[in-house]
């Protein structure tokens, strides 16, 4: 008997033992997908990892393979290796690793379906969350356990589902979901018949009495060119509606009468509309210098890093290295760190690649994002892949390069859930699998990577000069907290310093970007009389308003409630708004500018694709004048008429517990002074901040990144910190928190007695509860010489080893490699 070790799309162990059937023995390889029996009752898409002949000596009883899926892999062969390596170095499953990896329409689940018994009569009454249940299904007598929860708005409706199973009112059973559906779409023929010419011109004179039906078939005929076959075109229903401005009942009539023919197609979601393809730009100078040095640094070395200024050109040298890569035959991924900027890059690209360029991101469908999967997976046409971390996980035929744009945003690290991988890293490994090289690009490279190239690990090309030799950004240190001890700034956020400014821009016809790392209108509410202030009920955070919704909201687990008209302790209605958000500046710069025309990009304004892409083309098109805005706006987006750049607090991005508090916000400051006066003009950078004679604040107006560079690499190597050492964060989190207290502290010395001076904690993080869970932390401080792979083991042997415990069951614990 064959067997078959398989991943499940589930955080347990690696992999699971079934038996091949024995009509599947030769089909069933590695790679391809199988539908598998796990538990009591679900079914699952299992990725096959190894098929054999072992017989598992587990002394259970081995279930059988319930269908295979795929005639051919799903999977390429460095798909799992790069798989099982993530898994390894991350401290993960693979598991983890397939659920992440794989799009949601290729993992085909069953799903608890409730039928409700129509016989059914109650001999006493329903208890409340059971007639809750039993009303939802009103007409209906079939639903499943997610449109309950939905209809019923239970928490815990599965309980309620299991009492009525008793009572015999419903009973339940497992359908498998479907997963990608293709796109299908209507198209139009002239039946064959009517390709004669003497029955053509009988159609002809039939339809003298029907003026439209004849304007139809006219129309028809002229468009598909289907009476020459050497210029003969598909022509879809939609399409032959909309060009002969007729209507679908003509069609159908048509149809009917034996004149034409209509047929479904599969047709493809993914559609890059291009008329025609530009020619590369040619390289200034300095970007010819940066090209042919990065050329000959990929002779010795795998991974280069250019380090270019802001506005010097690096995307220009990209599509150079992208073009020759693609005439190569090879493939190119190219990876961002922000879905919004994708929106604008999809169109230079396309308008120099074509049909070449794929986009693949999270805001796509399932559907969409299957589509991108097999297009790479049965098409061998050398492509351009644009899209962010998880493209990493598409099935690549042979990566020749991979470009990782603004590496150093902390975006490229997954936070929740597992894997807890870094793209940029994982890039590295995933293109010396593929045999090709690492190209990393940022006007302010992360410290990992700058020390990487200046220890000789990888390669570092500088690109010095702004393209067309246009002057930096001015940036003006304004003293905030000068100017509020003499009632200057009084009841404002802008210095008279950014107001002048911005209204000078506005007048020139120029655009402002006002940057504020925080959304929502205020973060914290505080009663004048008893100090209370709300905080969320899940999570140890207060809870923030949003103006526009009338809402206070917790960031951390998405909890909601209205904004009280009085405080809940002592009645008054004297509620204070501490702290400003970007809706806070959306609100006074349209009190203080009343003409401009204003927008807001974060996450509120921009959650769905088409959001994000009507904010920056508007932009852009120069439809807005102001735009506000967090992070997002520091991502490598090229504006052509920015004169002004607000940063209204520059306090808190250097104010944070953390050893790269200065490092981002250095790169922050660098990145969002970027935006201004590109091409041919100098901007104006307005830099608020209490403290105007801080290090960074003065090293960002120099562009002094290597002084800055040097002075937290001498801070780290003395403390012990990241690129010199090694760190591993142990989360632990439970509900009860004194078991927590000492289960944390346990595991704690465990470790200790095995790494020694290298752990430290438990400690309480700043936010010290999160979604109802306590949390703890311990940090492990490892040299970078040591491999993963023996420290893996030991924090394994000593995870199994707590397991003896009953109470560290309660816990949940996560390990974060290489945190940011």
């Amino acid at each position: 008997m064959k067997y078959a070790d398989v991943i499940l799309p589930l955080p347990l162990e690696n992999s699971y033992t079934y038996s091949i059937p024995s009509d599947l023995e030769k089909a069933v390889v590695p790679g391809c997908r199988v539908l598998v029996h796990f538990g009591k009752r679900k079914y699952y898409t299992g990725i096959v990892m190894l098929a054999h002949e072992r017989s598992p000596d587990s002394g259970f009883e081995i279930k059988e393979i319930y269908a295979l899926l795929d005639a051919t892999p799903i999977l390429r062969r460095p798909q799992l290796r790069f798989w099982q390596w993530i898994a390894s170095y991350y401290l993960c499953k693979l598991g983890d690793v397939y659920k992440a990896a794989v799009p949601a329409g290729l993992k085909l689940e069953s799903e608890t379906v409730v039928y409700w018994n129509e016989l059914f009569e109650t001999d006493a009454p329903l208890r409340r969350n059971e007639q809750s249940v039993a009303d939802a299904f009103g007409a209906k007598n079939k639903l499943t356990i997610s449109e309950l929860e939905k209809k019923t708005g239970l928490r815990n409706v599965v309980s309620a589902v299991a009492s009525l199973m008793a009572r015999g009112a419903v009973k339940i059973d497992e359908e498998v979901k479907r997963g990608f559906t293709p796109k299908m779409q209507t198209f139009i023929r002239l039946a064959a018949c009517c390709h004669d010419e003497s029955k053509l011109q009988d159609v002809f004179q039939a339809l003298k009495r029907a003026p439209k039906q004849e304007a139809l078939l006219l129309h028809y005929l002229d468009i598909s060119h289907a009476l020459n076959p050497l210029l003969a075109q598909e022509l879809s229903k939609k399409e032959l509606i909309g060009k002969s401005g007729s209507n679908a009942s003509i069609v159908d009539v048509l149809i009917k009468r034996g004149i034409l023919e209509s047929y479904e197609k599969e047709v493809g979601r993914l559609q890059v509309s291009v008329c025609r393809l530009q020619a590369l730009a040619p390289l200034t100078a300095g970007q010819k210098k940066a090209y042919h040095e990065i050329h000959d640094a990929f002779k010795t070395r795998d991974v280069c890093l250019l380090h270019g200024v802001a506005s010097g050109g690096k995307t220009e040298i990209y599509t150079c290295l992208i073009d020759e890569v693609l005439k190569q035959g090879r493939q190119v991924l190219y990876l961002l760190p922000e879905i919004a900027i994708t929106t604008q890059i999809t169109e230079r690209l396309a308008g120099l690649f074509g049909d070449k360029l794929l986009v693949y991101h999270s805001k796509f469908s399932d559907n969409e994002r299957v589509e991108v999967w097999n297009k790479l997976l049965y098409d061998r046409t050398p492509r351009l892949i644009l899209g962010v971390r998880s493209s990493l996980f598409l099935p690549f035929n042979d990566l020749g390069l991979i470009i990782v744009d603004e590496e150093h945003e902390n975006t490229y690290k997954q936070q929740e859930p597992a894997p807890r991988y870094h793209a940029r890293n994982a890039a590295i490994i995933l293109a010396s699998m593929h045999g090709g090289k690492t190209l990393l690009g940022s006007a302010t490279p992360s410290i990992d990577s700058y020390y990487n190239a200046t220890t000789g690990k990888y390669g570092l090309v500088e690109l010095t000069a702004r393209f067309g030799e246009c002057l930096p950004p001015e940036i003006i240190p304004v003293d905030i907290k000068e100017l509020k001890r003499k009632k200057i700034m009084k009841d404002t956020l802008f210095s008279p310093l950014l107001a002048r400014q911005i209204h000078t821009a506005l007048e020139k016809g120029e655009q402002s970007i006002l940057f504020q790392n925080r959304r929502g209108f205020a973060p914290v509410i505080e009663c004048r009389a008893c100090g209370w202030a709300p905080h969320c009920m899940n999570c140890d955070v207060s809870l923030t308003y949003h103006k526009y919704h009338n809402r206070l909201e917790c960031h951390y687990c998405g909890y909601r409630e209205p904004l009280p008209a009085q405080c809940p302790q002592c009645q008054s209605t004297e509620l204070k708004m501490m702290g400003f958000g970007t809706e806070k500046i959306e609100e006074e710069v349209a009190s203080l500018f009343p003409s401009a025309r204003v927008e807001r990009l974060d996450f509120d304004s921009a959650r769905t694709r088409n959001a994000y892409e009507r904010i920056i083309s508007d932009f852009e098109k120069g439809k807005t004048d102001i735009l506000i805005g967090t992070q997002m706006l520091s991502k490598g987006l090229d504006f052509a008429n920015v004169g002004v750049v607000g940063i209204l607090n520059a306090d808190s991005l250097m104010n944070y517990p953390d050893f790269r508090a200065h490092e981002r916000a250095f790169q922050l400051i660098a990145q969002v002074s970027g935006r201004a006066g590109r091409r041919d003009k100098r901007g104006v950078v307005i830099l608020q901040t209490s403290q105007p004679e801080h290090p960074i604040i003065r090293m960002a107006q120099q562009f002094a990144y290597k002084e800055m560079a040097s002075l937290q690499l001498s801070e780290r190597s003395m403390f012990r910190y990241p690129p010199c050492y090694r760190l591993i964060v142990v989360t632990l989190r439970s509900r009860n928190e004194s078991v927590l207290e000492e289960m944390s502290a346990l595991h704690a010395n465990t470790l200790r007695a095995r790494f020694g001076e290298r752990v430290l904690g438990p400690v309480i993080p700043p936010v010290t509860r999160v979604q109802t869970l306590h949390v703890r932390k311990i940090l492990l401080k490892i040299e970078t010489a040591a491999a993963i792979a023996p420290v893996r083991k030991i924090i394994e042997s000593i995870h199994a080893e707590m397991q003896g415990y009953p109470p560290f069951k309660q816990l949940l614990v996560h390990y974060d490699v290489d945190p940011v």
